[in-house]
């Protein structure tokens, strides 16, 4: 059974007081391609409109659980692979569309691995256009009634625009219309491509809404890639050297009929702290059609290369750039305001980013190889700074993204800086083959929808009053139709001459030639019909007299109808002007309020900011301090736990010793005074019998006079107490009541010592005497006792008397 990867749950956003501007996350679009074969396996899976889940191919969808591992993925919508490019433009592409006529700006771009529907997604195919040729639809069908004249406006080599009179356009023009006189390149076509004209041949007519009709608008678009890092204008016209001879391998001049290769562009900063190309070609035009030969122009010059994943494979960048340039009319609506200030520029980059692929499926080798790999790094940069953005607004950390190492995000850094809108189409190709990188790519998509980027503040409204363009048009209307109504001239008829009107309104004149002397009808004839004229004449003179009173009094009508609307006008003017004055003085009263709070706010938020830097500094210096403390509290836990049992183990350890000790010694003890009692009491029976002794041979004479005598003392000045048994062998035995002290005398006379070689040697022979006097006693007892106990009689402890 199939188990879905649940995702783990953001994290909450930290907000920030201080941050006042709103804003709106990256609008993440996917699009799945459609498989070329039914028989490829698919692993991409549409699950709702926001939702599609991915599951590894065959035979490495087992994880080490044995379970499948599918992931899911959440999106702004899914289109899927039946999707029609009319239904993505109107979702994806015509809200950018509307934000550049309303001056906003506008980024769109789509990402993914090679062969997964860049390219046919932003240009389309015949018959069915993709975004762009749709976007410059929209834009010509919203602004087409409201165009300026070509070179009204101009660019200027610091991205920003000039606007110039209708008579210095107008002197552009024909300053333009003269040919160069550097030739043109021989590939220059003057017919549109029939492929181009049937991506363009849209019938929608999709237009804006609430567009200013008060103002004019111009179209300049311009089309670069960056190749290997570096930009080049698709759109530079180089002239090929038609002198210069170019050598083949047989050394062997041909004519040079290839273009001189381009050079790089590099990119600045305007005034105003946005991104540009300087010395890029922006061509103005007035149609979608010849915008987009302009763009197929230079797609015509983009590198592409066949690589074995895809046939026309896209080795760099591409950019396409629409920068709608707009100013107001004036307060008359006939003439545009040709104030710099109040230009207003807005710009929608379409840009078309080659797909990331991996080398060991492409096998690119030498330029192939290079191309893939600068591709690959420029996109990894991309990722970077979309991590180091999320990072900076997940956390509130301040780190720097490191837009300057790659061309593509430094020129669209003011984009993610808050300057215009993103939004990126994420195609993705459900083939098999294509798994691994589909998953890269879903994970940077899903990591890109968290970057939030700032709204643009809208630019201020200048004080004009709306409808000034009809009012101008409605205005011409009326004085068109009051001079058709005094016989003034007619609009479109031909321009006829006063005199041609007078000629044609005369009779004709009769044939005045006199062929006989005696004719009196010619000149009656012509008397007549010159009468006629004359009357005619007259009449017309009359007329005309009479149209010119009436004109001078028209005339006088309206000098005075005018002069008094100038009064009045002058009048409302003054009370304007005051009111302005006025107003100035309120505004620059507020101005002055707003800097002030301004001042205040700034001081406040930078006040906040330290206050949070020092919040968050104590509060790391607090969890570093609890966890310090928990740390010493549970290693003062675990030292008391084992300093506890070392106690206890060391405790019983010496109570088992001491007891150990104990019983030894009282062991010993026991031991010591039952012999002493067995000494006392044998001794105190020898005692007892040397008394009652008879005399024996002399031999055993000599033995006891051999024998050392023994002399009991006591201690005390008292007689020793004492009782006195009878032994089995019929002998006596002493047993003291008191501690007693034997000493040893030594015999005079009867025992010859050897003389000691030294006398620290006599002196422990004499100590080791006194010392074992015990023992020796011991034995002169048992040897007694001995005696009298009988023969096989040995006493308990008593160790055998050593040999002589």
């Amino acid at each position: 059974m199939k188990s879905a990867k649940i995702k783990t749950p953001r994290r909450p956003l930290l907000k920030k007081s201080s941050n006042t501007h709103l804003k709106d996350p990256v609008g993440v679009y996917c699009r799945v391609r459609p498989l070329s074969s039914q028989d490829q396996e698919c692993c991409i899976e549409v699950i709702n409109e926001t939702t599609v889940q991915l599951h590894p191919p065959e035979g490495t969808r087992v994880n080490r659980n044995g379970e499948y591992k599918e992931t899911q993925y959440s999106f702004k919508q899914v289109f899927g692979t039946v999707v029609k490019q009319k239904e993505l433009f109107d979702v994806v592409a015509k809200p950018l569309v509307e934000d550049i006529i309303h001056g906003r700006n506008g980024l769109l771009f789509t990402y993914g691995v090679t062969g997964s529907g860049k390219t046919h997604t932003m240009t389309g195919s015949p018959g069915d256009g993709g975004l762009l040729p749709r976007c410059l639809d929209m834009i010509f069908n919203s602004i087409g009634p409201f165009q300026a004249k070509r070179f009204v406006f101009k660019t200027d080599d610091k991205n920003g625009m000039e606007v110039q009179s209708v008579v210095d356009a107008l002197l552009e023009r024909q300053k333009r219309a003269v040919p160069a006189a550097i030739p043109k390149t021989p590939n220059n076509k003057q017919k549109l491509d029939p492929e181009c004209a049937d991506m363009i041949s849209n019938q929608d007519h999709c237009k804006a809404e609430e567009v200013d009709e008060d103002s004019v608008y111009s179209v300049f678009v311009s089309y670069v890639e960056i190749y290997n890092n570096y930009i080049y204008d698709l759109l530079e016209e180089i002239p090929f050297d038609p002198i210069k001879p170019k050598w083949n391998s047989g050394n062997t001049p041909v004519r040079n009929t290839e273009f001189v290769p381009p050079q790089s562009k590099i990119l600045r900063e305007d005034q105003n702290h946005n991104m540009y190309i300087a010395g890029c070609t922006e061509v103005e035009v007035k149609s979608t059609e010849e915008a987009f030969e302009v763009f197929w122009k230079g797609q015509k010059k983009r590198r592409i290369a066949n690589t074995q994943l895809n046939r026309e494979s896209s080795r760099s960048h591409s950019v396409f750039t629409i920068k709608l340039a707009q100013a107001p009319l004036d307060a008359d609506g006939d003439n545009v305001l040709q104030e710099k200030e109040q230009v207003t520029l807005s710009l929608l980059s379409l840009v078309d980013l080659a797909g990331s692929e991996r080398t060991t499926r492409t096998k690119a080798e030498g330029n192939r190889l290079r191309e893939a790999g600068n591709i690959n790094q420029s996109l990894m940069t991309l990722r970077t700074c979309i991590e180091v953005l999320r990072e900076n607004q997940l956390y509130g950390t301040n780190k720097m993204v490191p837009y300057r190492d790659s061309k593509l995000t430094h020129l669209f850094k003011n984009y993610f800086d808050g300057e215009g809108k993103v939004r990126m189409i994420v195609c993705v190709n459900p083939k098999a083959d294509d798994h691994e990188e589909s998953l890269q790519v879903m994970r940077f998509a899903e990591m890109t929808q968290e970057v939030e980027i700032a709204r643009p503040v809208d630019k201020p409204i200048y004080g004009l009053t709306p409808g000034r363009r009809y009012r101008n048009q409605a205005f011409k209307e009326e004085l068109t139709r009051r001079l058709e109504d005094r016989g003034g001239p007619i609009p479109g008829a031909e321009s006829v001459s006063v005199m041609e009107i007078l000629i044609q309104s005369f009779p004709p004149l009769t044939s005045c030639e006199l062929l006989d002397a005696n004719d009196d009808q010619t000149m009656p004839r012509l008397i007549e019909t010159l009468e006629k004229r004359q009357r005619t004449r007259q009449m017309l003179m009359d007329e005309f007299k009479k149209n010119l009173h009436d004109f001078k009094a028209m005339l006088q009508d309206l000098e005075e109808t005018s002069s008094a609307k100038a009064n009045y006008a002058q009048t409302k003017l003054n009370e304007k002007e005051r009111l302005i004055v006025s107003q100035k003085s309120e505004v620059e009263r507020l101005e002055k309020k707003i800097k002030t709070l301004e001042y205040k706010i700034e001081i406040l938020e930078k006040t906040a900011t330290i206050y949070e830097e020092d919040k968050r500094a104590l509060q790391h210096e607090l969890e570093s301090s609890n966890q310090k403390l928990h740390r010493q509290l549970s290693d003062k836990r675990r030292l008391e736990t084992r300093l506890q049992g070392m106690m206890t183990e060391t405790s019983m350890k010496w109570e088992k010793e001491c007891e150990r000790r104990v019983a030894a010694k009282q062991l010993e003890m026991q031991n010591k005074l039952w012999v002493k009692d067995e000494k006392l009491k044998q001794l105190k029976a020898i005692v007892t019998e040397t008394k009652n002794e008879k005399p024996e041979r002399p031999a055993r004479e000599r033995d006891r006079e051999r024998e050392p005598k023994v002399v009991v003392r006591s201690t005390s000045p008292t007689p020793v107490p004492g009782d006195v048994f009878r032994t089995r062998g019929g002998g006596q035995s002493v047993q003291f009541t008191d501690v007693e002290t034997l000493k040893q005398e030594s015999p005079t006379g009867t025992r010859k010592r050897r003389s000691s070689p030294s006398p620290v040697r006599q002196e422990e022979t004499t100590e080791s005497e006194w010392t074992d006097v015990e023992t020796r006693c011991s034995l002169a007892v048992e040897m007694r006792a001995g005696s009298s106990l009988g023969p096989g009689y040995q006493h308990h402890g008593i160790p055998k008397r050593r040999k002589p």
